[in-house]
């Protein structure tokens, strides 16, 4: 993947005045260098196009642009509307982007660009599998050519998203991060995704993920655009930045996007957000389409919004699920339970930053209600594993014969990179078998209890927990730990569980969950991350609470 340097001397003038040149001059060039480009693949390849560019040199209008502005420093003009600094769009907020946008002072030209750059700079975080260049400046320049001042504007007018690799977008490669799938190109997208894009918005790229979404670090030997292996943490790349959603939450932790849509099975929106420093809503079970998204299981998959901040989650909400706006909620009336299994095994900055947190929201206004959830991991554990191991085999075989992928699930388990996906597929999901005290046994029964018995009493102690101590919802960090080093040891089994000791119970139980940035690790200066988990069908009300709780908690800082 080539990149394109560029500078230019100003000499001496006023520094505001230099600054606003500095960064039009740099959407200029940016312009121009991604019109060199076509659709990019980690491998290399593009696709043909008789307009690429095989040298870089800077189109005329950028002389004319350059000339003007040059002459209006040397008379210490000002415009009226100065011109965005290209390095601060990036850090927009999706809602902050589509205002500027619709109000005609941004262009989504110019925010494409602006995030284009900013991927193709950092490449070793693995964060993308296919960049859309031309796809998505050509969107970006009909967005813009069809806005009209004064018009109204869609809810995500203009705005550039990326899309978890697993979710099927209409000429794009879904990998679902695994080589087998590389050669799969969907000819329509996925539901979700159609809704997002009928509300104006703009598909900048496929992201890295955990291979088939079968673990929660990212730690993926595939399709990788940097020297090291698997995706990266954004405010420190040698840890690890969650999964399996993981190249979502490295490229909004490293402002490459300001929204995205994964999915989650039992974390992969919040895990990643929580190492990220980004929020990200886990709907209730059915409140999104899940055709067009390569599957683990039907009883616990969800695609789920991930972005910046709350307030950009509720327009990708509304998009894809319908439904009139939300508003931040009254904390003086938010009831949150404390559920002590929640806040086992925290290491010390994950307890300190959760700590701090719950005692903002209480000087906020918010009751905590301590609870008790009895059999609450006994329970858990009997859906999570026996549900998700066993309909990984027909829901997976189901999809690449419905889309016509090419191969069969023998085919695809062949070519699995990841060590510890290709155990689970070869010694579980194919032979149909769960790891037990001794060896493994089969699954068809332990599934048939999980559905039949194991999961409706989860849910029933959900219910009656809500209900009996009239909560809104629960809160507790999502996970237990800040992100760990990138290693194949992060994969491991005994660290999957620790990883997912709190964002799985919700997932089994199919009730909505809110990921939100709590703060930052006072020794690590990671990111810790704090969770509301819902009723079922609370969706909403989660969304409302999360747009109060926010500006108490406070935004993290972008990583150095």
């Amino acid at each position: 993947m080539a990149v394109i340097h560029s500078s230019i001397e100003f000499g001496a003038m006023h520094p505001h005045t230099q600054l606003r040149l500095e960064a039009t001059v740099r959407a200029e060039l940016v312009e121009a260098s991604a019109q060199r480009f076509d659709k990019l693949s980690v491998n290399g390849s593009r696709s043909s196009s008789a307009n690429r560019r095989r040298s870089f040199a800077p189109p005329r209008h950028c002389q004319g642009v350059v000339a003007t502005l040059l002459a209006l420093a040397a008379f210490g003009a000002d415009a009226q509307q100065p011109p965005p600094v290209a390095s601060d769009l990036t850090h927009l907020t999706a809602t902050e982007a589509v205002r500027e946008l619709c109000a005609g002072r941004l262009t989504s030209e110019q925010l494409v660009s602006a995030y284009l750059a900013q991927a193709k700079a950092q490449p070793a975080l693995n964060a993308f599998v296919t960049l859309d260049e031309a796809g998505a400046l050509a969107a970006a320049r009909a967005a813009d050519a069809a806005r009209k001042p004064g018009a109204a504007c869609r809810p995500l007018e203009g705005l550039p998203i990326a899309i978890k690799d697993n979710i099927q977008v209409r000429g794009l490669p879904a990998t679902a991060g695994t080589p087998a799938l590389k050669n799969f190109v969907p000819t329509a997208d996925a539901p979700v995704v159609a809704r997002l894009r009928a509300a104006g918005a703009i598909v900048l790229g496929k992201t890295n993920m955990h291979e088939l979404a079968f673990g929660v670090t990212g730690y993926n030997p595939a399709f990788n655009t940097g020297p090291e292996v698997g995706v990266r943490n954004a405010y420190d790349p040698k840890r690890v930045a969650g999964g399996s959603s993981s190249g979502n939450g490295a490229a909004l932790g490293a402002r490459m996007v300001s929204a995205a849509l994964g999915t989650d099975t039992g974390g992969s929106v919040r895990i990643p957000c929580a190492f990220n420093g980004c929020a990200s809503l886990r709907p209730s079970m059915g409140r999104y389409p899940q055709a067009g998204i390569a599957p683990i299981s039907h009883t616990r998959d969800t695609a789920g919004p991930m972005a910046r901040a709350v307030a950009d989650l509720v327009p990708m909400d509304r998009a894809i699920a319908g439904g009139a706006a939300v508003k931040p909620a009254a904390l003086k009336g938010v009831r949150l339970g404390v559920v002590p299994y929640f806040y086992e095994h925290l290491d010390a900055d994950t307890r300190a930053a959760t700590d701090a947190a719950l005692a903002k929201l209480r000087a906020a206004g918010v009751t905590l209600v301590d609870v008790d959830m009895p059999k609450l991991a006994e329970l858990n554990g009997a859906v999570g594993f026996p549900v998700a191991l066993y309909e990984a085999n027909d829901d997976m075989a189901a999809y690449l014969a419905k889309y016509a992928t090419g191969i069969d699930l023998k085919q695809l388990a062949a070519g699995i990179a990841s060590p510890d996906v290709k155990g689970t597929f070869d010694g579980l999901v194919l032979p149909r078998k769960l790891p037990a005290p001794k060896g493994v046994v089969d699954a068809k029964p332990v599934y048939d209890q999980a559905m039949r018995v194991a999961r409706p009493a989860l849910q029933k102690l959900y219910a009656d927990t809500f209900k009996q101590h009239r909560l809104d919802a629960l809160v507790f960090p999502t996970v237990p730990q800040v992100a760990p080093v990138a290693a194949p040891e992060a994969s491991s089994p005994e660290n999957f569980g620790a990883l997912i000791q709190n964002t799985d119970p919700g997932s089994n139980a199919g009730i909505p969950g809110l990921q939100l940035p709590a703060g930052l690790g006072a020794s690590t200066g990671l990111p810790v991350g704090l969770e509301l988990d819902g009723p079922a069908g609370s969706d909403r009300r989660l969304l409302a609470i999360g747009l109060a709780i926010e500006p108490v908690l406070g935004r993290l800082p972008a990583p150095k």
